[in-house]
């Protein structure tokens, strides 16, 4: 999911239910008030058993466990973040654990990672229930979806100014506290290989918390066993992103070669306000050049109403990359998933069974946070400095694109890594999946990169099999297949 601080700035123009401010929780819930007596960790069976999910409504039956709630990362500011953990279908114990993130800045991880690309289950389209996904990433893997950072999906701050003043650092300390308070609930989980996946503004956020946790280890007597992570359509640096999208455009046909150069000569990317000029060639560019198009699938239909008129305008790009509120429809096999989960998850009885909400505050669920995303006042301008750091530390790093999203697409990407100047250990080729050409892979000293033939934004929401391959591939450490 996208809204990026450093990326292309996204405003849809109708809002609809989602213009929600992520206000202060009233309360803090009972069980946490006895968590936060405990140091807010805890730890321990009772804790475990009070978080388990008997089942969601409309659920169908599973063999694997579940597990949901609250973990406090900051007592004196009260603020607490929500997680939904779904383990996996086979031998849980020896498979690994797979925290997944998604971006915005301010959008939910339950509503996109678990609802509608690597998640068990999908939602119907009354919100009336759920059914399997049959490509979910926990065939091979146990996964963790975390809501960050407080005031984001179900997470909340008792401390209303912290959701006035967010950004990168508090996002990735918290996330750390988050993990580390978390695996003293669930200490079977402390030994085990731990990855790191997300898309989108996690670009910034996969990345940190990876450095983070390296930070940590260095002095912990009980480090978390890190191997590695991977990002796709990930928000990277300023400039040469701000540079890729343009030069995506153009070489998709989206605008014409008189705004392509104007828009190279009037744009400085490396600015978070650009001139007026700039300003002016982009609107052009949105409003006379794109079309009706989903920007995060320039192939895909967008999510009709019953009138067949859209369900929202065109969204807004803004350069140079910056925060955007992203409210709009999602589009690929069914544009229409984003409207699925607002209904489903802002049931009570939902609500109920996920132990989510427990302080009743009084706002809807919503996918995303504009508030939040409005009020991100730090992030940085670049996270290839981190690469660096984290390919000398030894972590597994694969990088990911689908190849028809627009938004962070994947000439921004090459451009980006680009930078790095990695060797080449495994030249370019085609990578296959089901007979098929999945997309295109290089192997670098330290990092891979890959592309998803015909995926957009969200790419296992896209191409499900390809993803899932992608997956298998990077846990076990293998060049995907050639063949």
């Amino acid at each position: 999911m996208v809204m990026a601080k450093g990326k292309i700035f996204v405003v849809s123009m109708v809002i609809l239910t989602l213009v929600v401010v992520h206000v202060c929780a009233i309360a803090t819930p009972l069980h946490e008030l006895k968590k936060q007596a405990q140091g807010g960790g805890g730890g321990g069976e009772e804790e475990e058993e009070a978080d388990r999910i008997l089942a969601l409504p409309g659920q169908p039956k599973v063999s694997f466990q579940q597990f949901s709630g609250y973990v406090t990362v900051n007592e004196a500011a009260g603020r607490a973040l929500f997680y939904w953990l779904t383990e996996s279908f086979q031998n849980p114990l020896s498979q690994p654990l797979v925290i997944w993130l998604n971006g915005g800045p301010g959008c939910s991880s339950v509503a996109y990672g678990a609802s509608e690309e690597i998640g068990p289950f999908r939602i119907n389209k009354s919100g009336s229930g759920l059914y399997l996904n049959k490509f979910s990433w926990n065939t091979v893997a146990n996964l963790l979806f975390l809501e960050t950072p407080a005031g984001v999906g179900f997470s909340y701050s008792n401390r209303s100014s912290d959701l006035l003043d967010t950004g990168d650092l508090r996002t990735a300390e918290d996330s750390l506290q988050f993990l580390i308070r978390w695996m003293d609930r669930f200490p079977r989980y402390k030994s085990r290989e731990v990855y790191l996946a997300g898309e989108s503004y996690a670009g910034h956020y996969v990345p940190q918390l990876a450095r983070a946790i390296v930070a940590y280890n260095a002095k912990s007597k009980h480090p978390i066993n890190l191997k590695g992570f991977m990002v796709g359509n990930a928000v990277t640096d300023n400039y040469y992103d701000n540079l890729g999208t343009v030069t995506y455009w153009w070489s998709h046909a989206m605008i014409s070669d008189r705004t392509y150069h104007q828009l190279i000569s009037t744009c400085d990317f490396t600015q978070q306000k650009e001139s007026n000029q700039c300003e002016t060639t982009y609107s052009y560019a949105m409003d006379q050049e794109f079309g009706n198009i989903d920007q995060y699938n320039i192939y895909a239909p967008p999510c009709n109403n019953s009138d067949g008129s859209t369900s929202s305008t065109r969204h807004k790009i803004r350069l140079p990359h910056r925060p955007h509120p992203i409210f709009r429809q999602i589009s690929g096999y069914d544009p229409c998933t984003e409207k699925y989960a607002e209904a489903y998850y802002n049931r009570p009885d939902v609500q109920k069974a996920l132990h989510a909400n427990t302080t009743k505050i009084p706002y809807k669920w919503t996918a995303c946070s504009e508030e939040l995303n409005r009020n991100w006042n730090d992030t940085d301008v670049s996270i290839l400095p981190i690469y660096r750091e984290l390919i000398a530390a030894g972590l597994r790093i694969w990088v990911f694109s689908g190849d028809v999203d627009s938004v962070v697409p994947v000439t921004a990407t090459r451009y980006s890594l680009a930078q790095l100047k990695l060797s080449t250990k495994v030249p370019w080729y085609p990578w296959y999946v089901k007979r098929q050409v999945g997309g295109w892979t290089e192997v670098y000293e330290g990092l891979t990169f890959a592309t998803v033939r015909g995926a957009g934004h969200e790419v296992p929401l896209f191409k499900p099999r390809a993803a899932l391959q992608l997956f298998k591939s990077f846990l076990r450490g293998e060049p995907l297949p050639k063949s």
